[in-house]
């Protein structure tokens, strides 16, 4: 997890290096442990698939860098109005332990064909927690950019005088 200030970092690097006809604007860029995602607005009159075609050699000129720089992949969406089409973006496999109880819950969203199986059904109840929660897993996230600042500000733990006592505490004083 990244702190906002870190995030804005990144947000601008990717303005400063993606040509100005690339995206109408650039509206968010998100990061995880794997994977940038960098989503701008297009002309309300151009489709995704002209917007991709006409931009995968500077898009892939600028992920080429970033992804040496920040050792995670670059993926892209572009936005027409209300609409989001994500696109060369990864699915990363998670594994869990599920006690019966919770298993049941998959099985009958795979029963109920809300989900094709276990792992669609998981998927489907985590997207629906991240749309019904927004606030508080916003709020979350700024109690976790606020701890990484508390750690930054916190004593060196490399500095080697850091261990020994004082000269005052060595002599019993």
């Amino acid at each position: 997890m990244i702190t906002s200030e870190q995030n804005e970092q990144l947000r601008s690097w990717f303005a400063e290096r993606l040509p100005v006809d690339v995206y109408a604007s650039l509206l968010s860029v998100t990061v995880d442990r794997e994977e940038i995602t960098v989503v701008g607005e297009i002309p309300a009159t151009e489709s995704v698939a002209a917007f991709r075609e006409r931009t995968r050699e500077q898009r892939v000129e600028v992920a080429r860098e970033a992804e040496e720089l920040y050792r995670r992949k670059v993926s892209w969406a572009a936005q027409s109005g209300e609409e989001r089409t994500l696109f060369t973006h990864l699915a990363v496999p998670v594994m869990t332990r599920l006690r019966q109880p919770e298993r049941q819950v998959l099985d009958t969203l795979v029963a109920g064909g809300v989900a094709r199986s276990r792992a669609d059904a998981l998927a489907w109840c985590v997207r629906l927690v991240g749309r019904n929660t927004d606030t508080w897993l916003a709020d979350l996230r700024e109690s976790l950019d606020r701890v990484q600042q508390v750690r930054a500000e916190g004593p060196d733990l490399t500095d080697p005088l850091a261990d020994s006592p004082s000269d005052s505490q060595k002599s019993g004083s």
